[in-house]
């Protein structure tokens, strides 16, 4: 028996009271039970406005932020992680964030079993783990077939941003998205960190180390689509 290979680790970590007590409290209420069926996001957030995609959302500063500066916006944040999900819950109650939701699971597998097709008006990844080691590269998130899966669930014209210090890995993410026919590039190939994206504390340590932070964002082609669009959805 084969297993589908992970682009992350669940590591114990630890968590503090505050986060403990924010999941214990909050997850209920603005987080978002994984499952098999595809879910509306206008029911989800009961209204009709852009819907962003955050895979990665870590500790939530950066996602509270930016759903804060956009509240004509609704964000759906993805993360695995237990610590930065009480992090986040306790932003959204600090912050009284009514356009921010969370799932606790695997993103291949949301993307793949929840998400409605053309249902995304934009995709934020921002530092994915880079898997450093090359036998390790195999674990990377950013993949042809996770890109080709993720553009069937964007609407004509929508983004996906992507932002690492890993310049490897920036060089094979531009690969990778430049490959995809549905996608094009919206610079001649790195972006200008627009001003929607704060810099964040982690972001601040590696460019005081030497690191340049790379941005990459790629809009859906207007009109582009594949049979697989519609049909055969997994």
């Amino acid at each position: 028996m084969t297993h589908a290979i992970r682009s992350f680790v669940l590591r114990q970590g630890r968590i503090s009271n505050a986060q403990r007590s924010a999941c214990e409290r909050l997850k209920s209420r603005y987080g978002i039970p994984f499952c098999t069926e595809r879910i509306s996001l206008e029911s989800v957030f009961g209204r009709k406005a852009p819907k962003i995609l955050e895979i990665g959302s870590g500790m939530g500063e950066t996602t509270a932020t930016i759903a804060q500066m956009h509240p004509e916006s609704d964000y759906l944040a993805i993360e695995v992680h237990t610590p930065g999900i009480g992090s986040l819950l306790n932003q959204i109650e600090t912050r009284q964030l009514a356009n921010l939701r969370i799932i606790q699971h695997d993103a291949v597998e949301i993307i793949r079993h929840m998400l409605l097709p053309g249902s995304l008006d934009g995709v934020h990844i921002f530092f994915p783990d880079p898997w450093p080691k090359a036998r390790h590269h195999k674990r990377r998130l950013i993949q042809p077939a996770f890109i080709s899966q993720l553009c069937t669930h964007l609407k004509p014209g929508a983004y996906i941003h992507i932002a690492t210090d890993w310049e490897e890995y920036a060089q094979q993410i531009l690969a990778v998205l430049s490959a995809e026919p549905l996608l094009s590039n919206t610079s001649p190939d790195y972006a200008e960190r627009p001003d929607y994206r704060p810099v964040t504390k982690f972001e601040q340590r590696g460019i005081k180390l030497g690191h340049i932070v790379r941005d990459l964002i790629f809009c859906r082609n207007a009109n582009s689509a594949r049979s697989s669009d519609t049909e055969n959805q997994p």
